[in-house]
């Protein structure tokens, strides 16, 4: 994989394959310009509406995510109107630590995530969070969210004001009390420490190379569940940090 050396695909890899092999030509379409194959939604959990989430001053708000493989969580934030940018990158260690081979030694103390920057007016800071937990994550899995496992694939949220911090840790424990997964809630409300965005060819991944395997097989699910369990939250463009066509 020229992409991502040592990203362990090995589920990602065999679905996505069957699904080549079913698409016949569809692996040799250019990946910047390809279609999104049909995919169904993924798993969509009920999550309620934030019980507490106040209104925050300003035109843009900045928020950050770690839901396993920062592709899909990217992918997902894109297509969520009023979402400003959406940024894959690392947070959780230090700068020295922040690249893509450091990281995945899970030894850095960063997780892989997403820098969303938003419009507080169009959509709420619970309401990231409720996508979050509704489409993006499992947030009953241990240092693991599909093929990857290690701890920088955990999820987590890193507030980046005392607000969200309140908002975020109010929301976990209104999960945790609906009792919506059979397992506890893992996820962890981190000390937000700083937020380096990935490399280059790391943005837009899902945008940009919709029939790569494991992006067809782990992450178009959760972009067709945000637009099925979200319909006034979701948009068809998505936004990108780098021109794409």
């Amino acid at each position: 994989m020229t992409d991502t050396p040592n990203r362990p695909l090995i589920a990602g890899i065999s679905a996505g394959l069957l699904l080549l092999a079913a698409a016949g030509t569809m692996a040799t379409r250019s990946p910047a310009v390809a279609p999104a194959p049909r995919v169904e939604p993924g798993p969509i959990a009920r999550a309620p509406a934030a019980a507490k989430d106040p209104a925050e001053p300003g035109q843009t708000a900045t928020a950050i995510f770690a839901g396993g493989c920062f592709w899909g969580v990217q992918g997902v934030y894109q297509h969520v109107d009023g979402v400003k940018s959406a940024v894959s990158g690392y947070s959780g260690g230090n700068a020295q630590s922040a690249d893509y081979e450091t990281v995945g030694t899970g030894s850095t103390g960063h997780a892989e995530a997403v820098k969303v920057t938003y419009d507080p007016r169009r959509v709420s800071y619970g309401t990231l969070l409720r996508i979050f937990f509704a489409v993006v994550a499992d947030p009953t899995t241990l240092n693991r969210q599909g093929p990857d496992r290690g701890t920088q694939y955990r999820t987590a949220i890193f507030p980046t004001t005392p607000q969200q911090k309140v908002v975020a840790e109010a929301y976990v424990a209104q999960l945790g009390a609906a009792k919506l997964w059979k397992a506890p809630i893992v996820t962890k409300v981190e000390r937000y420490r700083g937020f380096y965005p990935a490399e280059k060819y790391h943005q837009d991944f899902l945008v940009r190379k919709p029939d790569y395997p494991y992006i067809v097989y782990n992450d178009l699910p959760k972009v067709e569940a945000l637009r099925v369990a979200f319909p006034n939250h979701y948009r068809k463009q998505a936004v990108t940090v780098y021109p794409v066509g």
